[in-house]
């Protein structure tokens, strides 16, 4: 069995769609959610879902290894950051190596670094009349979206769109295709651990 654990700061949809998308598996397994936000309605979703979850803060996020061992102690094999906007320490980087995934609301290497996230990306998006836009699946490491591609997918946008019907589109697109490809590294990690 591999043992997911869920970053998210935030809402929480893309996190509670990949809970569904392995609640039937026999593989793999949402075991966590974590968050820095101690108001992030991920941890409705969370207690509705009968996941763990867990709040932490900077200092043992950054400034020790609390965060790496709690995952350790529940035996994580795979982080998935699912709208998490804090920069992940060496630390974390170093205890799962290639085993970090981020989605990232745009076709990177455009549109990414620090302070791009959720609506700023998609009224980037706008305002640079890009005919289209998507989804960026990738490694993470020290530096914000900066890791190796995993997958990329796409959608094509109109002079019409918004940034709202921007982030529909890319919605839609995460949705779609952020669990098969934490599927696909499951298994990957899965067939090293055997």
């Amino acid at each position: 069995m591999i043992n997911i654990a869920i970053f998210a700061s935030g809402s929480g949809s893309n996190a509670e769609c990949i809970f569904n998308y392995f609640k039937d598996s026999k593989d793999i397994c949402v075991k966590l959610i974590l968050t820095n936000n101690p108001n992030a309605y991920v941890l409705e979703r969370a207690k509705r879902l009968a996941v763990d979850s867990w709040i932490f803060n900077k200092e043992q996020f950054r400034d020790s290894l609390e965060v790496v061992d709690f995952l350790k102690d529940n035996k994580i094999d795979l982080v998935v950051l699912a709208g998490f906007l804090w920069l992940v320490p060496s630390s974390l980087v170093s205890a799962f190596p290639n085993a970090i995934i981020n989605i990232h609301p745009a076709l990177l290497p455009k549109f990414g670094g620090k302070g791009m996230y959720g609506d700023k990306v998609h009224q980037a998006v706008k305002e640079a009349a890009e005919i289209e836009s998507g989804i960026s699946i990738h490694f993470v490491n020290e530096h914000y979206d900066e890791g190796t591609i995993i997958a990329q997918y796409k959608c094509s946008l109109s002079e019409n769109d918004s940034a709202e019907t921007i982030a529909k589109k890319v919605h839609q697109l995460e949705y779609e295709f952020f669990p098969k490809e934490i599927e696909k590294i499951a298994l990957k990690l899965q067939t090293k651990k055997i």
